[in-house]
């Protein structure tokens, strides 16, 4: 009878820790957080664009800085001007989406439908998949009140460039000796095709920026200056007559700074006809007449091969 009772005292024993083993390593792979909980927990999601896996391209990821999820609602940071600011540094609202069991299916008031299955892959990144293409965005998750604006800004000066129709001249500085560029009055800064295309003209005081005669197009590039992330050099490729270098300093969202290297003379120019994108080939919600118009972010890596698997079937 003792025997008995101690055979199954060790079998209740055995059973009871077996049980709580299996019930630890539930809960251990068990997340402790939904996925919507997670798209929650920060403010904002920086795309990492140059992280992305894959040939395929989300347009409405394509032409973010930032996006976030705040209770249905989707938003994103498409524009440099007013980043920070807008939306009270959510940018303009996008969408809707739904999060549930590791997928999000979103709504987008132009490009419509698209859906991710979303991994976590540490404490602030999360991976975003779409099977339709399969291409993976990374995002990074910040707070508002510790995200850096302005460094994105800088990171990302030549986009800015891009949000306005025009720049037109304001202000010639009365020092700095006499220079072709002078005579320069209205710039352009072309997104789409190797996106470092610029227009130039000589008119003057022309009231609708679809009226500029451009007398000449080039190529454009920005660089960094060693030392200081608020400066950067401007080069503009004249072709044949010669390249015009300048030092690009950014007053506020619509007036920009050229001082010219060769002259010492120091120009003004101020945006004319902003452009609010909404997706990578349309203006304010209307798809654009002009292909080299468009604008969306580029990787500055090359495109590598995604090696994500879809864990459900199309």
């Amino acid at each position: 009878m003792k025997t008995t009772k101690l055979l199954l005292g060790f079998a209740f024993i055995a059973t009871l820790f077996t049980s709580c083993y299996v019930e630890e390593t539930r809960y251990v792979d068990e997340p402790s957080v939904s996925l919507n909980q997670l798209l929650n927990s920060y403010d904002l999601w920086y795309v990492d664009i140059n992280a992305t896996q894959g040939y395929g391209e989300t347009p409405f990821l394509q032409v973010a800085f930032t996006v976030s999820f705040n209770n249905g609602r989707m938003y994103a940071n498409n524009n440099l001007v007013g980043i920070g600011s807008q939306g009270n540094g959510y940018g303009v609202e996008i969408g809707s989406y739904n999060a549930y069991d590791g997928i999000l299916d979103v709504y987008h008031i132009i490009d419509g439908y698209d859906s991710f299955d979303v991994y976590q892959v540490d404490n602030n990144t999360i991976e975003l998949y779409n099977p339709f293409n399969d291409t993976s965005y990374f995002l990074e998750g910040y707070q508002r009140s510790s995200f850096d604006y302005d460094y994105v800004f800088y990171d990302n000066i030549h986009y800015f460039l891009q949000e306005y129709e025009a720049w037109e001249k304001t202000y010639t500085s009365n020092y700095g000796a006499l220079n072709d560029f002078d005579s320069e009055n209205y710039l352009q800064f072309l997104a789409g095709g190797n996106d470092a295309t610029f227009r130039s003209s000589q008119d003057q005081n022309v009231y609708n920026t679809n009226n500029i005669f451009w007398d000449f197009i080039g190529d454009y590039e920005v660089r960094d200056v060693s030392g200081n992330s608020y400066l950067k050099r401007l080069t503009l490729d004249y072709d044949f007559f010669s390249n015009e270098y300048f030092e690009l300093s950014v007053i506020n969202d619509s007036t920009i700074e050229l001082f010219h290297a060769n002259s010492g003379t120091l120009y003004e120019f101020r945006g004319r006809g902003y452009i609010q994108y909404y997706r990578s080939t349309g203006v304010e919600g209307k798809s654009t007449t002009e292909v080299d118009r468009y604008k969306k972010r580029k990787q500055k890596t090359k495109k590598i091969e995604n090696t994500r698997e879809s864990t459900r079937s199309i």
